[in-house]
């Protein structure tokens, strides 16, 4: 929980550039994500999609909305998390 703590003031202190950075950081990585998913196919080919692409929309739409940065933070850690889990479940 330190980490998460130290990472979060440092993310609270340069709000202004982190937001462009980590916006980039994870589309890209969401889409990423998006094409191994669509690489490998399977079951639930949708649902993965649609958790892949909704927690990539919901950190962009907290940005635009201009929500505390506490809750923008910790959606960009949900975010990254969610997105990374699917990537390695197809990747290996």
């Amino acid at each position: 929980m330190n980490v998460f703590n130290s990472l979060s003031r440092s993310f609270t202190s340069s709000y202004m550039m982190m937001i462009p950075l980590s916006i980039i950081f994870q589309s890209c990585l969401g889409s990423i994500a998006v094409l191994f998913i669509l690489k490998t196919g399977g079951s639930f080919l949708l649902l993965q999609l649609g958790i892949c692409i909704g927690v990539t929309m919901v950190y962009n739409a907290s940005v635009l909305a201009q929500l505390k940065t506490s809750w923008v933070f910790k959606l960009l850690f949900l975010s990254i998390v969610v997105n990374l889990i699917l990537l390695l479940i197809h990747v290996f």
